[in-house]
């Protein structure tokens, strides 16, 4: 039978605040375990949480940046369970009213399309600690430094029916939410963090089936890779027969598979209830209005800007406006170099190509923009041929200096005057005497073929320096 895949993602988010969401304790990435949990974070006697105030603002950032409901009464709960690395034995969360109601989220797929995404919700809460299990021998560690770190999980309905269509919405949000500053979105580092929920019905049926939910994947390709194998895995067990359980499942990267964990909750188990040491989150419209007025240019505003400002396509505008590192990058090089095409190529090609070889963030490129763009501007005033640039930014890349050190170093200055080229086509000419016969007598078709022949000969001559343009030019002249 033909299934159809129905997911929706909860993604937790960690705010890039510099202290925990109820405490005053660092949220620095790295420490010594156990050493940055307050007794505010374990819930000790006598200890009351504080809120931070950051954190409140950067999930209204967040809601304002897709167009969702800002509640302006909110509540913090308590969501009660077990686990060993969360000290309290309760989470403080919100689960009624949550700072961050309906939205809608747009992306962009590979072939160009776009999709719309509802947002269900987008709450605050606290992390928890973190079990550890490589280096105790059979046993557990806990570290509870994560314990009170901010989170903003975002919820998404379930509009989402492919791995692509998954990964192009973690994609988007990691976009969105670097764009506005309030993540690192460094998911190596646990601050994305994604829970897949995942069903599968027949192709046309309106009904939801049973849904298994895989818990904290921290790549875009983890992603991709367990939506593939739990569907795999569901629709081997209905096509047999047999029902899904609804069940928290992991996935196990070294193994391709995800694997039972325990058996899925629903919110009753939790016995949410207010959260007694905490009053509710009251913001007016004010509030919300001079977060509006500060908010920056948005990724997608970006991407249309860069479509009507510099003429490029939808998918080389939607590539270069990714990153706000990238589309700041882009435009120095645009600029300084004066052709946008130009630049646009050159950094998704050579320069993005030359990053993913290394394995380099944009931030640690060999080659600031602005000497990319010196680089292109020595193509554009025809010094040197876009095929010996390609050598020159790969000495930039090695780090032998800028465009026109590494030109003036290597001899390596296009030739564009005409009567030193001139005269090289002449001595072509005079040497090739067959292949000028041939091309004489050949009709249109095969002259092309032909005229290469004397352009190759012209470049051997030149060292590979001569203007290739001009040399056409000066051959169209010749052979008559």
């Amino acid at each position: 039978m033909p299934w159809e895949t129905v997911i929706g993602l909860e993604v937790h988010l960690q705010l890039a605040t510099r202290s925990k969401i109820f405490s005053g304790s660092s949220t620095a990435f790295g420490a010594e375990p156990n050493t940055q949990a307050s007794a505010v974070d374990l819930a000790m006697p006598g200890m009351l949480p504080v809120l931070n105030e950051q954190a409140v603002r950067y999930a209204v950032m967040f809601g304002v940046g897709i167009g969702a409901h800002i509640g302006k009464r909110s509540v913090f709960d308590r969501k009660n369970y077990f686990y060993p690395d969360l000290p309290k034995g309760y989470q403080i969360s919100q689960f009624q009213d949550p700072i961050v109601g309906c939205g809608e989220f747009e992306v962009q797929l590979e072939n160009g399309s776009t999709h719309r995404i509802g947002i269900t919700r987008a709450h605050l809460e606290e992390d928890a600690g973190k079990s550890l299990h490589e280096d105790f021998h059979g046993q557990s560690g806990i570290d509870l430094n994560r314990a009170g770190t901010p989170l903003l999980e975002i919820v998404s309905e379930p509009d989402i029916r492919s791995a692509e269509e998954a990964v192009a919405y973690l994609k988007a949000l990691h976009s969105l939410v670097t764009y506005l500053g309030i993540s690192d979105g460094n998911m190596a580092e646990g601050s994305m963090r994604c829970d897949i929920n995942i069903s599968l019905r027949p192709q046309g049926s309106e009904t939801l089936g049973t849904r298994a939910e895989i818990k904290n994947v921290n790549s875009f390709r983890f992603v991709e890779k367990a939506i593939h194998h739990e569907f795999n895995r569901q629709s081997d067990i209905l096509d047999n027969g047999g029902t899904v359980v609804q069940e928290t499942r992991l996935y196990d990267a070294d193994r391709d598979e995800t694997r039972s964990m325990r058996s899925k909750e629903v919110a009753n188990d939790y016995r949410y209830f207010p959260e007694p040491d905490l009053l509710p989150i009251v913001i007016d419209e004010a509030y919300i209005e001079s977060i509006r007025e500060s908010l920056p240019e948005l990724p997608r505003q970006k991407r249309e800007r860069f479509v009507t400002q510099y003429g490029l396509s939808t998918y080389d505008a939607g590539v270069l406006s990714a990153s706000r590192a990238l589309a700041d990058y882009f435009e120095t090089v645009a600029e300084q170099s004066g052709d946008a095409k130009i630049a646009a190529n050159w950094v998704q090609g050579e320069l993005l190509g030359q990053l993913n070889r290394d394995d380099l963030a944009l931030e640690q490129s060999p080659v600031s923009a602005t000497d990319l763009a010196g680089l292109i501007a020595r193509i554009l005033d025809n010094s040197i041929s876009g095929k010996i640039a390609k050598q020159v930014f790969e000495a930039m890349c090695a780090g032998e200096g800028d465009a026109d050190t590494i030109i003036d170093a290597r001899g390596l200055k296009q030739v564009s005057d005409s009567s030193e080229l001139e005269a090289m086509v002449d001595e072509v000419i005079a040497n090739n005497a067959a292949q000028v016969e041939q091309y004489l007598a050949a009709d249109d078709a095969k002259r092309k073929k032909l005229t290469g022949f004397f352009v190759g000969q012209i470049m051997k001559l030149s060292r590979g320096q001569a203007n290739p343009k001009m040399v056409n030019e000066l051959l169209q002249q010749k052979l008559v």
